[in-house]
């Protein structure tokens, strides 16, 4: 087939041609787009067909979600849902007239046959059913502002309690999606309410999944979601974003409630991503394929004989413990699973290594696809969990993960203006950066300063903030576009407020505008932050519980919150071990030293007024815009703390 990257040559030639275009979005991933990539595309008369009709244009939806997120809404507005592969049929002038998912190749034939006759014998109404079509989607109305209340996250709390599956955890029906966006906005509502029903949906949820086969019990890390109600069959492929947020909500399960099965998993999940997700040069790959060994899923599947071949007598009690038996739980097979268990608890001992044995052996006896694109988005989550994890679980090697992942980006995915760039591949870093590219980054910057109080890291994400704003920003209506106002125009420019399969890049950016506000006392920050929730609040109005991250944003502001600057020689040592005492929520603190005084001034004028160059450590305390005097010891601060 003779496809064409999504782009001006490719409509330019549909022009000059005289065709439509062929559109079809997928990821490398992707099970369905493999399946359609081989029984239609590779098939001679397929694409006789598409190469001779139409103008084929493929698009990697990771690389360009602007592009899918247009489609994306066509294919939802023509039939109601989507997913991927996604095939769209448009004219030269981009605007869709046919839109829909996975065709079989019977079908493909007879909609490609049907699209090329009618284009030849009444063209006129295939473009007015696109300009039609494209008018559709312009007409989604804006969204009135709103006003964010503690009203909204409560209403957020009952309306997932009455989906919340009391037996198996998570919300609705199979099949079922980790969504740590909502796990983390119930941790963290339950911390500042002490509303227990919040903890124990979140742990409920937790604790089954990490049961369950969407689990990898082997190799650690948790695949894309579930098929069934109990979480035991899982779509087999594993994605970067998936899994670093999966980090973040087991760390701070751990922070809250201190159960090592949560520091564990977190350990664990992080484990996979520097094992298998890195790059050599310190980002990491978006994920691993669904389909190996001829099948989906043939890499996590044993049988009880084949594990007596690696495990000798030791393979009774390992198949035991991970419920694999001989007629097997998925087409004769068995994905390890802890269900059987009454509660998820850390496996650990003699078993724990026989589980390194058996993944030495799955390692070796086939390997995984991975898709070796790095995205500047997904890298940033990763550097948010990692930098996380790092401090709260007291891991300085995923410190160092963190800082050479955002140097990797900040090095090796910007342009000559430092803009970001959104993905890397074979040493060339390629499309404007969107949303969500600034977005998470910048949550993943604000992290690591947290957890190095490094100002460079405070520096780059103020300057890249800059940038969101100066660039993205709905001044009329508030809220963030997709894409830049200087990028590629597409046929519409519509704002995503409410989280899917990752938080919104809206949402994000209100939690980042938020902290640097608090963090900087900066006031371009503060109205940015306080407008952008207004928006929110007025997306969220109608269905709280689908802007859990809006929603983990607005937290931090409706609840009482803490200032800490810290002044001395050096960051204390004694300090990273006071935050990682327990969770102390809505916190923010600066750490000023003499090498840090000029940039630290520039960045939060409101730091000049603090003694630098000291010779002993000072904490400055306000809680509730009340400050305390100077303390010398965290000793002295944590009674401090008990105190206000």
């Amino acid at each position: 087939m003779d496809w064409v990257p999504w782009g001006k040559e490719a409509f330019a030639a549909a022009k000059a041609e005289d065709k439509p275009v062929f559109l079809s979005i997928g990821y490398s991933t992707c099970h369905w787009c493999h399946v359609m990539a081989h029984e239609s595309f590779e098939d001679e008369g397929v694409a006789a067909l598409l190469n001779r009709s139409f103008i084929s244009v493929k698009v990697d939806r990771e690389e360009r979600p602007d592009v899918d997120s247009v489609y994306m809404a066509a294919c939802v507005e023509a039939t109601g849902s989507g997913g991927w592969p996604l095939t769209v049929l448009m004219t030269p002038e981009q605007k869709p007239f046919w839109a829909g998912t996975y065709l079989p190749r019977k079908q493909l034939m007879t909609l490609l046959e049907g699209c090329a006759a009618l284009w030849e014998s009444d063209r006129a109404s295939l473009r007015e059913a696109g300009e039609r079509f494209t008018g559709q989607l312009r007409e989604v109305g804006g969204v009135a502002a709103g006003t964010p209340s503690r009203a909204l996250a409560a209403e957020a709390v009952r309306r997932l309690d009455r989906s919340y599956d009391q037996e198996w955890g998570g919300f609705g029906r199979a099949p079922k999606f980790p969504s740590p966006h909502t796990l983390l906005f119930l941790l963290r509502y339950s911390v500042l309410t002490g509303d227990e029903k919040a903890l124990a949906m979140a742990e409920g949820t937790l604790s089954h999944m990490l049961r369950g086969g969407i689990h990898d019990h082997i190799g650690g890390g948790f695949c894309r979601y579930s098929t069934d109600r109990r979480w035991l069959v899982p779509h087999f492929e594993k994605m970067l974003y998936d899994n670093a947020l999966m980090a973040l909500v087991c760390t701070e399960a751990w922070e809250i409630t201190r159960r090592e099965v949560y520091r564990r998993t977190a350990v664990s999940t992080i484990g996979y991503l520097l094992r298998e997700l890195r790059d050599a040069q310190g980002g990491f790959l978006c994920g691993q394929d669904a389909d190996s060994g001829g099948g989906e899923g043939e890499y996590y599947l044993f049988t009880p004989e084949e594990l007596r071949g690696v495990l000798g007598d030791e393979a009774e009690t390992f198949c035991a413990c991970y419920g694999i038996t001989e007629e097997g739980n998925f087409e004769g097979r068995s994905i390890p699973n802890r269900l059987h268990a009454p509660e998820a608890e850390p496996v650990s001992g003699e078993m724990a290594r026989r589980r390194e044995r058996v993944y030495a052996y799955r390692r070796a006896r086939m390997a995984l696809r991975k898709d070796d694109k790095v995205l500047t988005a997904w890298n940033g989550l990763a550097v948010a969990a990692l930098a996380r994890a790092a401090l709260a679980l007291d891991e300085p090697g995923f410190l160092r993960a963190a800082q050479e992942a955002a140097d990797f980006v900040l090095g090796s995915m910007t342009d000559e203006k430092g803009r970001l760039l959104a993905r890397w591949r074979d040493g060339e870093a390629a499309h404007p950066g969107k949303l969500d590219d600034y977005a998470f980054f910048l949550w993943g910057l604000l992290e690591l300063y947290g957890a190095s109080f490094s100002v460079r890291y405070l520096e780059t994400a103020a300057r890249l903030a800059g940038d969101l704003l100066d660039r993205f920003f709905d001044e009329e209506a508030g809220g963030f576009f997709p894409y830049a106002d200087d990028g590629e125009q597409l046929i519409t420019r519509r704002k995503e407020a409410g989280d899917g399969a990752l938080p919104s890049g809206n949402s994000v950016s209100a939690l980042c505008l938020s902290r640097l506000a608090r963090l900087t006392g900066e006031s371009r920050w503060r109205e940015a932050a306080d407008r952008q929730l207004r928006f929110l609040a007025g997306a969220a109005a109608d269905y709280p519980p689908g802007y859990g991250f809006a929603l983990c944003a607005m937290m931090e502001e409706l609840w009482p919150s803490a200032e800490l600057i810290v002044t001395g020689p050096a960051v204390p040592e004694e300090l990273f071990s006071f935050l990682r005492e327990r969770p102390r929520p809505n916190l923010t603190v600066m750490v000023k030293t003499p090498e840090n005084v000029a940039a630290l001034s520039a960045l939060a004028p409101f730091t000049a007024d603090y003694p630098a160059g000291a010779e002993e450590t000072r904490y400055y305390l306000c809680r509730d815009r009340v400050c305390a005097q100077p303390v010398r010891t965290a000793a002295e601060l944590r009674e401090l703390w008990e105190r206000q």
